[in-house]
């Protein structure tokens, strides 16, 4: 349902101006509907699946077991709240115009929720699938998988509220011309997808999320490289 969620989020606002029937109404329906789909919904299942494989979990030490429950209990309602702060940012600075939308300040909440979402499949489909071929390192890969979630769905949050920049996906690739190697690149990622849709999935939401934070370091690092600070004489 989160990934309907994100096909309807990504044909809605399209759609309506096409029709020409933008309203500022829609618009902040549009936003309530995604703080759910894309920010308690995830923030929820993250929370229920790591409830549901540690509870057999057993810890000696109560303030120790009731401190991990509060800090996995603290990333899920800061994701849910950063991805209600994205959304408010993102109705204050949003503009018509279509060429003002090619590009996101911090990680769209769609694009957020898919990293979540697409983690959990690979705790719940993948995994599996390794744990099969490698039976002896079931409960480790097990524990791996659940004791990441919480501090990703946290970092997450963050980006979404950050100025890193990422790239309106949709927008780019149906404007304009495209070039040869460019639609060699979007017929391989279609061949992946046929492949196997959920590594796909899980490739493509988290290497976007990662995208813009290495493009970010190294345009800081140019940055710097390009213009030194200057020395202070004393």
């Amino acid at each position: 349902m989160v990934f309907f969620a994100m096909l309807a989020d990504m044909l809605d606002g399209r759609v309506a101006r096409l029709t020409r029937t933008t309203s500022s109404f829609g618009g902040q329906l549009d936003s309530l509907s995604d703080a759910i789909s894309f920010g308690v919904a995830p923030a929820f299942l993250m929370v229920k699946l790591v409830e549901r494989h540690m509870d057999h979990l057993e810890f000696d030490h109560f303030r120790f077991s009731l401190l991990i429950w509060r800090c996995i209990f603290f990333a899920a309602i800061f994701y849910a709240m950063c991805a209600i702060i994205r959304l408010a940012r993102f109705n204050v600075e949003n503009e018509e115009n279509e060429a003002a939308h090619m590009n996101f300040a911090g990680l769209p909440s769609p694009a957020a929720a898919g990293v979540i979402v697409s983690l959990v499949i690979i705790q719940q489909q993948i995994l599996p699938r390794i744990i099969v071929r490698t039976p002896e390192m079931a409960e480790t890969l097990d524990i791996i998988s659940i004791s990441l979630l919480p501090p990703i769905t946290f970092l997450s949050g963050i980006l979404m509220v950050s100025r890193i920049r990422y790239p309106h996906l949709a927008n780019q690739l149906l404007r304009g011309k495209k070039s040869l190697s460019m639609l060699l690149l979007l017929f391989a990622c279609g061949l992946f997808i046929l492949w196997n849709l959920q590594l796909a999935m899980v490739v493509g939401f988290c290497g976007f999320a990662l995208f813009g934070v290495i493009r970010w370091l190294i345009f800081g690092i140019f940055r710097k490289l390009r213009h030194p600070p200057s020395e202070v004489k004393v």
